[in-house]
């Protein structure tokens, strides 16, 4: 059988003799940069070029070298506010009092109407960001201010309790064994 032909741009690989098609694979084997085919540079560590461009200054913009962050002052606000119980029952009686359907009210907000649904039905809660765009599109009121003692309840529930163990703790240590 004759050897196919290649060109001058493809070379024979240095492990296993093999013609190298297109650039091949620049690896690092036993301490030396070697080019090699495709499926011998697993055997070696492959090293990437890192390709850097130099940009040209505009003396037109100038941007400076670090944009500044805006502080979120938000997070403490929204920790202390939480979605009153009867959500769903409020938002079904005020879009039924506009006389307007599932999809012309999350229309409205810019949000999907399937969203609208499960939050009417009960299936979803609210994010507080949506709670306030509800309130400010609709005038109406979904979210309450937690006081602290509330806040320490809520806190509790997922908090594991000391006594005892569950069955569920009786499983685990004997599924560890």
């Amino acid at each position: 059988m004759p050897k196919p032909n290649y060109n001058d741009i493809d070379k024979e690989c240095p492990v296993c003799g093999g013609i190298i098609w297109g650039k091949g694979r620049k690896v690092l084997l036993e301490g030396a940069t070697i080019t090699v085919c495709h499926n011998c540079a697993q055997h070696g560590t492959k090293i990437h070029k890192t390709t850097t461009t130099i940009k040209p200054k505009s003396s037109y913009h100038q941007k400076p070298s670090q944009t500044p962050r805006k502080k979120n002052y938000k997070s403490s606000i929204v920790e202390n506010l939480e979605i009153v119980q009867d959500y769903d029952k409020k938002i079904r009686d005020i879009r039924s009092k506009l006389k307007l359907n599932q999809d012309e009210f999350a229309q409205k907000m810019n949000e999907k109407p399937s969203l609208i649904r499960r939050i009417e039905s009960g299936k979803v809660k609210p994010t507080i960001r949506l709670a306030k765009k509800i309130e400010k599109i609709y005038d109406l009121i979904l979210l309450k201010k937690i006081d602290d003692s509330e806040s320490i309840t809520h806190e509790n529930r997922f908090i594991k309790k000391s006594k005892g163990s569950s069955l569920g703790d009786i499983a685990f240590i004997k599924k560890k064994k």
